[in-house]
């Protein structure tokens, strides 16, 4: 069971102003999270596999691909580019939004 020194020299490092019954109270959450900890590191893992996950799963990434759908037209990227005011190469720039109106 940690002491009240020992929560007060924690609530000092983590800039904490504690009540004396918050002292009690976190004297015993702070003492039963140590515990726990201690619990684990009773545990016997020298023939235990470690792992980073358990379930399996695994990023399924995909290429980019353009795909016409039926409901959906399907445009050059000059068709696109045709009804903007202002392009760049294959890029459409815009004004900015900070800082001003006046550029582009």
């Amino acid at each position: 069971m940690l002491t009240k020194e020992e929560v007060l020299h924690v609530a000092k490092l983590a800039k904490f102003d504690l009540s004396e019954a918050e002292v009690e109270k976190f004297r015993l959450q702070l003492s039963n999270v140590l515990d726990l900890f201690k619990k684990i590191d009773d545990v016997e893992l020298k023939d235990i596999e470690e792992t980073s996950q358990v379930t399996g799963l695994k990023n399924v990434l995909r290429n980019d691909e353009v795909v016409c759908k039926k409901d959906l037209t399907c445009c050059t990227t000059e068709e696109l580019l045709k009804g903007t005011p202002i392009k760049d190469g294959n890029s459409i720039k815009v004004p900015k939004v900070i800082g001003g109106t006046d550029d582009v």
